[in-house]
């Protein structure tokens, strides 16, 4: 498929997104979001793919929405009822969140590789990946509050559970940035670089590290690290014996004790596709 906002490309079991809209700071237009939707539908049909990076290009990892591009699809019919209004922007909302729920909802482990600045929906972007790495010049600002409006999609929901709630609530009333450093010592990234192409370096070398892995075993950890996050440990507990029930003895066990025996790499079969026989993302 054919992206106008990003660049897609896999390889060694890794897939990468790059935005591709430097002269205009990667900001989000509407094309954007119908496109990361469907590049991690591409992804989730391509069982080869076991790990993902989003990468960026230029100054800035993103300035974020674009509102002038958004003109009609935020501003109200004046003649049609409020509560309908109301009610149709909502589903617009819950549209947009659906770009980075994607993210967070991916089979395989999703690595931000940020550089310069990362504002306003990249930041509800960043919040949905599994990690984050940035370079030393990147800086993080919650800029919705400075243009008078709530953050809507995704990084108020999921910042309180990376970072202390205060350093979130500062964030996010002040609008101020906050820079790499900073961010490392809180725990919001894992580690910074000193320019972009060391920090590519890095991440790429991790995402085949990860892609090394058995990916049903890849698959289930990230599916029990962001079920525990919204659930008690009780429930976490319980689902993973359920899950392990179904999938403890499999061929990717044997296939790793094998390999650790014999000193060599292990050799695990892709995961299969989904069949898609009810729901269809574009």
């Amino acid at each position: 498929m054919d992206y106008s906002t990003l660049d897609f490309t896999v390889a060694d079991h890794v897939a990468e997104i790059r935005f591709n809209r430097p002269e205009a700071l990667n900001t989000m237009v509407l094309p954007f979001w119908q496109e990361l939707v469907d590049v991690f539908a591409e992804i989730e049909a391509t069982p080869a793919v076991r790990c993902v990076v989003i990468s960026s290009t230029g100054r800035h990892f993103t300035a974020g929405l674009d509102l002038n591009a958004f003109g009609s699809a935020i501003l109200a019919d004046g003649k049609a009822d409020r509560g309908r209004v109301g009610e149709q922007f909502r589903r617009t909302v819950l549209e947009m969140q659906e770009s980075f729920n994607v993210i967070e909802q991916c089979r395989v482990p999703v690595i931000a590789a940020i550089q310069g600045g990362c504002i306003g929906g990249g930041v509800d972007l960043a919040s949905a990946c599994d990690m984050r790495y940035c370079t030393a010049d990147a800086f993080f600002c919650i800029q919705e509050i400075n243009i008078g409006m709530v953050a809507d999609v995704g990084t108020l929901q999921r910042l309180p559970h990376l970072i202390p709630a205060g350093m979130v609530r500062e964030l996010a009333y002040s609008g101020r940035r906050l820079p790499a450093e900073r961010a490392r010592s809180i725990g919001l990234v894992n580690e910074v670089y000193h320019d972009q192409a060391k920090m590519l370096e890095e991440v790429r070398s991790l995402a085949r590290e990860i892609a090394g892995k058995s990916p049903l075993a890849i698959h289930g950890t990230k599916e029990m690290l962001t079920y525990t996050r919204d659930h008690t440990v009780a429930d976490g507990l319980n689902y993973i014996a359920v899950w392990q029930a179904g999938m403890f003895l499999t061929e990717d066990l044997m296939e790793q004790i094998t390999a650790n025996r014999e000193k060599r790499p292990a050799n695990f079969a892709d995961l299969l596709p989904a069949k898609r026989l009810v729901r269809r993302r574009r």
